[in-house]
C-alpha cells in the first residue's frame, strides 16, 4: 500500500490530501515519524526522522497521532480483498503482503490483468492506493513494486 497510514487519514478527512501530513505516534518532540505523505516528502521527511527536526523542515506540516487500531482494520479489508484472489496470502505488515498468483490465472483472469482488477478493487472501496509488483520471486516482486508507486502494476 501507498503510504497507507496516511492515505488512510486522507481517505477519513479528505482535506488533508495533498499537504505535507505527518503521522506520528506522540505528537511530542521526542518521538519519530510513523510515516509522512508525498507533500511531506517534499520537505525531506522520510519515516523515522525525529519529530523536532520535521518540524524544522515543514513548519506547516500537519501532525497527526497514529491510530493504529483503524489502520489494522483497513489492512484487515485490503488483505481480505487479497484472499479473494488467493489463498496463500503471506502479510508483511499492515500495508504489504505477497500473494501467490500461480495458477491463479485458470480461475480469475492473466496474472497482470488480476493485479489490475485488484488495484482497482482496493482504490474503488477503500480509496486506497496499492503498488503491485509481479516477479518469480520475493525480493524481485518487492523491487517492481517500489518502482511501480505511482506507474500501476509491472
Amino acid at each position: 500500500m501507498d503510504a497507507f497510514f496516511v492515505s488512510v487519514e486522507e481517505v477519513l478527512d479528505p482535506s488533508l490530501k495533498n499537504k505535507p501530513l505527518v503521522v506520528v505516534r506522540s505528537v511530542e518532540e521526542r518521538g519519530v515519524v510513523s510515516a509522512a505523505s508525498y507533500a511531506a516528502r517534499k520537505c525531506g521527511f522520510h519515516p523515522a526522522i525525529p519529530i523536532a527536526i520535521a518540524k524544522r523542515l515543514c513548519p506547516h506540516a500537519i501532525f497527526l497521532r497514529s491510530s493504529h487500531r483503524l489502520y489494522s482494520e483497513y489492512s484487515a479489508k485490503v488483505f481480505e480483498i487479497l484472499r479473494n484472489y488467493s489463498p496463500l496470502v503471506e502479510p508483511m505488515s499492515l500495508d504489504e503482503a505477497f500473494v501467490d498468483l500461480t495458477g491463479c490465472g485458470r480461475l480469475h483472469s492473466p496474472i497482470l490483468k488480476t493485479a489490475e482488477t485488484i488495484r482497482n478493487e482496493i482504490r474503488d472501496r477503500f480509496g486506497l492506493n496499492a503498488s503491485i509488483g509481479i516477479a518469480t520471486n520475493k525480493l524481485m516482486a518487492k523491487t517492481a513494486s517500489a518502482y511501480c508507486k505511482y506507474c500501476g502494476s509491472r
